[in-house]
């Protein structure tokens, strides 16, 4: 029996009709963190204040999830694991579309009036965006497909700027545009990419989108591993229906938004979320504390052979270099309202360690170009002298990106600079080649740290560690 409105198991029925509420957000990426986070505060909201506003999710890539979706009334089972379960159908998304199936109908979606609010999780590597610039990677693939047929649009910038366009032509509100990825500053980032493409189209376009669009930030958290037929066969064998959409992650969530919405926005805040006037020293936190250490766990736990991080954080040496981590970040974040930093570097600590929880290390490590710099990198930078942390940090991303793991089992980088890497390391054969050459990717690390020898050499001396006497090893021996 298939998960629908028709077979609903009455204990996980939401608290509120879903066709007494319309559509009022679209969203760009409909995969299982958008699913376990946005579309479960939307449903809190829903269930505490009702509005139209449910959901209209759009997948970019793949077709899999809104066939799952459309052949269950857009309904699927989210589960949070800790000490007790909690198991409730969320009912927030009403319409789905398959971007790579119907591009037409999408950029339809995007001009319907009844859209106040579009959101996007969507990942650091697809929006096509130069930081250093503020302004659009013309090289990006989809940004150059785009540029050349802005009216058919299918990349992240061209589909919003379309969109836009279809709205100014239409004389209809700018809705506000939401960035949920893990990005600094990605409300003016997501700004800058937008009105990069829209000067390259329409200068007038560009100029109305300035002054008429807001693009709030927002900071997302919520541990969501990828799901797995085990995921579906505990939703059947609990509450007796097939739901192939079904996702599991941990019960802590958090959301802290800008509260910057001239359409109006869901009651998310009645569902948890934290509206602010300045989300940057919140999102510090999150990226330093939580992702840079994820990112020393799946580096480091991977190589020495942890496939989760449930498991890594049972390897005792391994959990104080994690600690020692978040300490070292928590320094350069200074004081921050309503946050005791301590009290959330040991919940940290204990999410990790959630073995309810099965994610990946693999699944973590991968893009680690576009996460490495706002993670490790930049903290490293205003570190000064005090760099041990993020130099082991560093040194596991390099034994990773050498692609053989301690078997000498070759495996994928998953990096969106993958040719990149390979091509650099080439030929080198020692540990300070090895550095020198990942050190040497342009624009990745900071001039600050290409130029400190000092960091160079922290770097080079723990890889050298790995290299020659494995990362157990390299974590057993690193000093305090």
């Amino acid at each position: 029996m298939r998960l629908s409105l028709k077979n609903l198991p009455p204990s996980l029925a939401p608290a509120y009709d879903p066709a007494a509420h319309g559509i009022g957000i679209l969203h760009l990426g409909l995969g299982a963190f958008h699913r376990a986070h946005q579309a479960a505060y939307t449903d809190g909201a829903l269930a505490a204040e009702g509005g139209d506003w449910r959901i209209l999710g759009v997948s970019l890539r793949s077709t899999d999830i809104i066939d799952a979706l459309a052949a269950q009334d857009g309904l699927f089972t989210l589960t949070e694991r800790g000490d007790t379960d909690r198991t409730r159908v969320i009912a927030a998304i009403g319409e789905t579309l398959a971007a790579a199936r119907d591009g037409e109908a999408v950029r339809a979606a995007l001009a319907r009036p009844e859209v106040r609010v579009i959101t996007l999780t969507v990942t650091e590597k697809a929006y096509g965006i130069d930081r250093a610039a503020m302004d659009i990677d013309p090289a990006h693939p989809d940004v150059a497909a785009d540029l050349k047929d802005p009216r058919h649009a299918n990349g992240v910038l061209g589909l919003l700027v379309e969109g836009l366009r279809r709205r100014q032509k239409a004389s209809l509100p700018a809705p506000a545009i939401l960035c949920c990825d893990n990005l600094p500053e990605n409300g003016a980032l997501l700004r800058a990419g937008v009105l990069g493409f829209a000067r390259r189209v329409d200068t007038g376009l560009a100029e109305w989108i300035a002054a008429n669009t807001a693009f709030p930030a927002s900071m997302v958290d919520r541990i969501t591993p990828a799901a797995t037929d085990a995921t579906a066969d505990r939703i059947k064998d609990l509450f007796g229906v097939t739901d192939t959409a079904a996702i599991e992650c941990e019960a802590f969530a958090q959301w802290v938004i800008e509260d910057n919405f001239p359409q109006g926005r869901p009651a998310w805040d009645a569902a948890g979320a934290l509206f602010v006037q300045d989300v940057a020293p919140y999102e510090r936190m999150k990226l330093r504390m939580l992702n840079g250490a994820h990112s020393l766990i799946a580096y480091a736990g991977f190589i020495a052979g942890h496939e989760f991080v449930r498991d890594a954080m049972q390897d005792a040496p391994l959990v104080v270099l994690v600690d020692r981590h978040m300490k070292a970040a928590a320094a350069g974040l200074g004081a921050l309202a309503d946050i005791d930093l301590d009290a959330y570097r040991h919940a940290l600590l204990a999410r990790f360690a959630n073995r309810s929880i099965a994610h990946q290390t693999y699944q973590i490590a991968m893009d680690g170009t576009e996460k490495l710099p706002q993670r490790i990198l930049a903290p490293d930078v205003e570190a000064g002298t005090n760099i041990e942390a993020f130099a082991f940090a560093t040194a596991a991303w390099m034994r990773y990106c050498t692609g053989i793991d301690e078997q000498g089992r070759p495996y994928d980088l998953r990096d969106p600079r993958a040719a990149e890497i390979h091509a650099a390391l080439k030929g080198a054969t020692t540990t300070a080649a090895i550095c020198d050459a990942l050190i040497g990717l342009p624009d990745l690390f900071p001039k600050a740290l290409v130029e400190n020898n000092s960091f160079r050499r922290a770097c080079a001396d723990r890889l050298q560690i790995m290299l020659a006497s494995g990362m157990a090893n390299a974590i057993a021996q690193e000093p305090l």
